[in-house]
C-alpha cells in the first residue's frame, strides 16, 4: 500500500495534475469544434475571385499608346473660333448669367450676441470653389475669418459675432471674385 500513502501525502499535486489534464481535454475539444465549425460555415475562406497579393498591388504597367477616339474631344459653340478674341458684344446670355450667380441665405434673421448664424447657399457651376465670407463694416466689405467650399453646387457654414445691430454678410468666390447677394441678421 505504498501508493496509497504517496497519494495521501501529495493530494495537491494529484489534484493539480487532474485539473491540467481536464483543461487540456476541454481545450482540445473546443479547438477541434471551432475548426470544424469554421470549415462548415466557410468563415475565413476566399471565394477565389481575388488573386492579388501585396507584391502584385505595387505593380505599375508600362505606358502604351492608346487609340484616340475619332472626332474632337471638345465641342465649340457654333460661330465662335477658339482663337477669336472676346468682343464687347459677347455678353453672357441671361441663362448663362443665372448659372454664375451665388445665392446666399441666412438660417436666422435675429440672434443673440455670439449665437450661431447659419449661412447656406447655391452656386451653380461653382463646384470646388472656395468662398470667403465677408461682413459689411465701416462702410466697406471686409473678410470675415470663415471660408467654405462648394460641393454639389451648394455650400453651408456658420458665423458668430458679438457686434449688435443689423449685420450684413455675403460670400465671394476667391478665384473669380463673383459676389453673392447680401443677407442681414439682427444681433442683440
Amino acid at each position: 500500500m505504498p501508493d496509497r500513502e504517496e497519494r495521501r501525502e501529495h493530494p495537491v499535486l494529484a489534484g493539480l495534475a487532474a485539473l491540467v489534464g481536464v483543461g487540456l481535454a476541454v481545450g482540445l475539444i473546443l479547438g477541434l469544434s471551432t475548426l470544424v465549425g469554421t470549415r462548415v460555415l466557410g468563415v475565413g475562406e476566399s471565394d477565389g475571385t481575388t488573386t492579388s497579393t501585396a507584391r502584385q498591388s505595387m505593380y505599375l504597367p508600362k505606358p502604351s499608346e492608346t487609340d484616340a477616339p475619332s472626332g474632337p474631344l471638345i465641342t465649340l459653340a457654333p460661330g465662335r473660333s477658339p482663337s477669336a478674341p472676346k468682343s464687347a458684344t459677347d455678353e453672357p446670355s441671361e441663362s448663362e448669367s443665372a448659372k454664375e450667380q451665388i445665392s446666399l441665405s441666412a438660417g436666422q434673421t435675429s440672434v443673440s450676441a455670439m449665437q450661431q448664424i447659419d449661412l447656406t447657399g447655391v452656386y451653380p457651376g461653382g463646384e470646388g470653389a472656395i468662398l470667403q465670407v465677408q461682413k459689411f463694416t465701416g462702410g466697406s466689405w471686409a473678410d470675415f475669418p470663415v471660408t467654405v467650399s462648394v460641393s454639389n453646387e451648394t455650400f453651408a457654414t456658420y458665423v458668430q459675432t458679438s457686434q449688435t445691430g443689423v449685420n450684413r454678410f455675403r460670400v465671394v468666390d476667391t478665384d473669380s471674385g463673383l459676389e453673392s447677394n447680401e443677407v442681414r441678421v439682427t444681433i442683440g
